[in-house]
């Protein structure tokens, strides 16, 4: 089949995908599933091959991140009834007041927390983002959601040891050292900015909670009716947990994975350190911890009554997260990287617009941010020393514009969506405009920087 055939196909697929959920309502799970099908079957793969990538895509994502997401979704729900994020919020409120907080929230997670791994940091965030955005007005939520989307995704490209900021270094030969230098220049203006014009274009109407947030499944603790499920102790406690020993598992947990991150950088290796550091071990560790501390302030039977509701919070999220990585595999599996690869050079009088171009039109076909941002900078990589440019600006054009148009592809766009309790048009302004109005921010300190340079 001809590139063109496979382009055109790609694109009916999403635009596809995006009007049976936006306009027909369609659970995400089956459009998914049935653009996938559509998409393999379009572009030539047959019916075997099409199958395959769709049960290998879904089997990949949820190896990946599936006990993560559980775990970390059952730490949330004992959390959530022993009143912890209720408490927390009261702190946050307290300290920096209702304006600053998604800027300080997200300036931290871009900039602090990008040892811990995308999916544990988001599962762990999103909730007390979500329970923020309650306590701020009608567009609470809408702001708290794009403020983690843009803070998680630009942290990923432009923050060391973000993942693809290490990928960026090492594959332009970058020392970390600059990289993190010049990727702090970039980053703390473009989360700021970004999140200001969105907050303005949510202060002037474009948000509509009544069409853009999803209706809570699951009463909150404080309003569920006494005697029901989940109201032992979590109504009753007298005499609640200090905050420090609430968290302290959690904190434990993500102290274990940033040590593993550590270690992995200074190349040092112990087999102990490095079981104990995994994302999934450590977060194992975390809800033992919380559970431990959960029985005894709460009792066991609300202990098991929070984890049921917690694993009924969970299997709408693996089961998008999984259904959005069928849809990344046949992508994949058809070539588009590799067609869209073709049509772009060096020979332009602004390479620095040329990388972001790329990167972005390779993560809309693609759905990852990583893997568009390291391919557009390797085309790009060895002629960047005649273009006269230094390989930090390379790196990060990429980084920018790979953060272009999150789409349904991305199991990030999925996360948040069902974390901050958004429909999927909410999760469209958040996570898909919000995102992109960041990488398009991005360009104007990139190319400062390349004055200067």
């Amino acid at each position: 089949m001809s590139d063109t055939a496979i382009l055109i196909n790609t694109g009916v697929t999403v635009a596809a995908i995006v009007v049976l959920i936006v306009r027909f309502r369609l659970n995400p799970v089956i459009a998914l599933v049935l653009g996938s099908c559509y998409l393999g079957l379009s572009t030539g793969l047959g019916v075997s091959k099409t199958v395959e990538e769709i049960t290998a895509g879904f089997g990949d994502v949820m190896a990946e991140i599936g006990l993560l997401i559980a775990f970390g979704v059952l730490i949330g729900a004992i959390l959530r009834d022993l009143r912890a994020i209720e408490r927390l919020v009261d702190k946050l409120l307290k300290v920096f007041g209702e304006r600053r907080i998604p800027y300080a929230m997200a300036l931290t997670i871009a900039t602090l927390l990008q040892s811990i791994f995308l999916d544990v940091l988001l599962v762990i965030s999103g909730p007390l983002a979500r329970g923020i955005g309650k306590r701020l007005g009608p567009r609470g939520v809408a702001r708290m959601a794009t403020a983690l989307a843009i803070a998680l995704e630009c942290g990923i490209v432009f923050t060391v040891p973000g993942v693809g900021a290490l990928a960026l270094a090492g594959l332009l030969h970058v020392p970390l050292g600059k990289y993190l230098l010049f990727g702090l220049v970039v980053v703390i203006p473009t989360v700021t900015i970004a999140i200001a014009i969105m907050s303005v274009l949510f202060a002037r109407g474009w948000w509509d909670p009544a069409k853009d947030e999803m209706a809570d499944e699951i009463v909150a603790p404080e309003a569920r009716p006494q005697g029901g499920p989940g109201t032992v102790a979590a109504v009753d406690l007298r005499k609640p947990p200090a905050l420090p020993v609430v968290f302290s598992p959690l904190l434990g947990a993500l102290v274990l994975i940033a040590t593993g991150a550590v270690a992995e950088m200074l190349e040092w290796s112990n087999p102990v350190v490095a079981f104990l550091s995994s994302p999934v071990v450590a977060l194992l560790l975390g809800l033992v911890g919380t559970c431990l501390i959960g029985r005894r302030f709460m009792g066991q039977p609300a202990v098991e009554s929070a984890l049921g509701s917690g694993l009924r919070d969970s299997g709408q999220i693996l089961l998008l997260n999984g259904v959005g990585g069928c849809l990344a595999a046949v992508l994949a599996a058809a070539g588009l990287g590799d067609i869209l690869g073709k049509y772009f050079s060096a020979n332009t009088w602004a390479p620095l617009l040329l990388v972001w171009l790329m990167a972005a039109v390779l993560h809309i076909a693609v759905g990852s941010v990583t893997i568009s941002a390291i391919t557009s900078a390797g085309l790009l990589a060895p002629i960047a020393p005649s273009l006269g440019l230094d390989p930090v600006l390379i790196a990060l054009s990429a980084g920018a514009g790979s953060l272009f148009m999150v789409h349904l592809t991305s199991n990030t766009f999925w996360l948040l969506q069902s974390l901050l309790g958004q429909t999927t048009r909410g999760a469209l302004k958040t996570v898909s405009v919000g995102v992109s109005v960041a990488s398009v921010v991005a360009l104007g300190p990139i190319l400062a920087l390349n004055l200067v340079l």
